[in-house]
């Protein structure tokens, strides 16, 4: 029998700041973009700091800890039908999956292609009067337009991945799981898991890996911001 007290480790650290500052990060582009031209630095900055951090999270799903490792959660549309099945069935959810979920996996996925591709787009946008993202420099203004439109044309699906995340949250607590203070303490009492699920590696090997990885990343979104602080008017 397992202790009732007794909590498993399930989000690392680095996995935990990441969901938080990622957040933080695309709310504060939509603000910004909403807020006028006079924001529109800080939509910049924090669309670049926002890529930075989804490259994290791709690099952090191969060299990251066990549930944060795309192998581990990412499955087969097969078994994600099957997963929703027993999902309709059951009238009280616990947590049966350690980590994502089949159905959260294929969330996580899509959130990451749709707001990447945001993110890149943006790189080379231009509003034609004052901004534009760092590598609309190096593309001809054609090309430029081409994936300004892109980056306007995706918007929608930015918010509508961010509005699914949250009513996902709602159902999932509805049913009797929450999913919020685990992504903030990373445990989840042992009872509420199958007997024998391991612990997350969260040693402090781990979080230094982390740390270098994010220096890296931080060097090219810092290059990347100073682009787009002294990025001209003209296109080649």
């Amino acid at each position: 029998m397992q202790n009732s007290s007794a909590k498993i480790r399930i989000w690392d650290l680095p996995t935990r700041l990441f969901h938080a500052t990622f957040a933080l990060c695309v709310i504060g582009a939509i603000v910004t973009v909403k807020a006028g031209a006079a924001w529109m630095d800080w939509h910049v900055r924090l669309g670049i700091a926002a890529l930075a951090l989804l490259l994290f999270r791709v690099l952090w799903g191969v060299f990251g800890s066990h549930y944060a490792r795309f192998c581990q959660f990412v499955t087969s549309p097969t078994n994600t039908l099957r997963y929703l099945r027993k999902l309709r069935e059951e009238k009280h959810q616990t947590y049966k999956h350690a980590g994502h979920n089949p159905l959260g996996a294929w969330a996580v996925l899509a959130m990451l292609f749709i707001i990447g591709f945001q993110a890149v787009t943006g790189l080379f946008a231009n509003d034609d009067i004052l901004t534009q993202g760092p590598l609309a420099q190096f593309v001809s203004e054609a090309m430029s337009s081409r994936l300004t439109g892109w980056h306007q044309w995706n918007e929608p699906f930015v918010y509508g991945i961010i509005v699914l995340h949250l009513l996902a949250m709602a159902v999932y607590a509805l049913k009797g799981q929450r999913l919020i203070p685990p992504m903030i303490h990373g445990d989840i009492p042992a009872v509420e898991l199958a007997t024998g699920t391991p612990s997350a590696r969260d040693d402090l090997a781990l979080r230094l890996r982390a740390v270098i990885l994010a220096l890296l990343l931080s060097c090219g979104a810092w290059w990347l911001m100073n682009l787009a602080a002294n990025a001209g008017s003209s296109f080649n």
